[in-house]
């Protein structure tokens, strides 16, 4: 079983490590031809727009959406989530969208770089206790469909809401933060959990 890592920009080597850690063989995916045999895949943070047009320089939205269709988990972390979401608010007209787990997100929804921070969110499903979150320009959920499972809220302010910060919407599992730069693994193993469920 390998777990692919999207390696067109953003934490590439953090994500291989984390799993590396697991015991979990890691390719990088940068090829249409590097995606067979995936038993998952993890898009990464980095720039959501750049990302983009990354996938469609290498070759690899096509393939890549029609891999998603067909059922191959992923996991994506905060620009990963804004591809994976089906509605993004604030970015280009022209931004790529694979559209497979039912939310909307708005980009740099915390802030910019410089508001970025770092938390702890409670995963009830996967106990264990507070889980350490760095959250870098990360997206807001506004909404969530009727089919997403939000498995961890960050607290509003005053009276801002709850926000969703970690999403699963069947084989697809999306996170708002940086799961990859804490040692803590306990997102990697439910995503690992998740890709054996899918090939049962």
């Amino acid at each position: 079983m390998t777990i692919g890592v999207l390696a067109l920009q953003g934490d590439v080597r953090e994500h291989a490590a984390a799993f590396g850690a697991l015991g979990e063989p890691v390719r990088e995916v940068r090829r249409p031809g590097d995606l067979e045999g995936l038993a998952g895949l993890v898009v990464p943070g980095g720039e959501s727009t750049t990302l983009s047009l990354l996938l469609g320089s290498s070759g690899l939205a096509v393939p890549l959406s029609d891999a998603l269709d067909a059922g191959l988990p992923v996991f994506g972390t905060c620009a990963g989530m804004i591809l994976l979401a089906s509605r993004v608010l604030d970015g280009r007209a022209d931004q790529l969208s694979f559209g497979v787990i039912d939310l909307t997100i708005r980009r740099n929804g915390y802030g910019r770089q410089i508001a970025s921070f770092e938390g702890t969110v409670d995963i009830p499903s996967i106990g264990g206790g507070p889980l350490p979150a760095v959250f870098i320009r990360a997206p807001i959920v506004e909404a969530s469909g009727p089919e997403v499972q939000v498995l961890a809220t960050l607290p509003g302010e005053g009276s801002e809401p709850d926000r969703p910060v970690v999403c699963r919407q069947g084989s697809v599992l999306v996170a708002s933060f940086h799961p990859e730069l804490t040692a803590d693994r306990r997102l990697q193993r439910l995503f690992v959990e998740m890709t054996k469920e899918a090939r049962q």
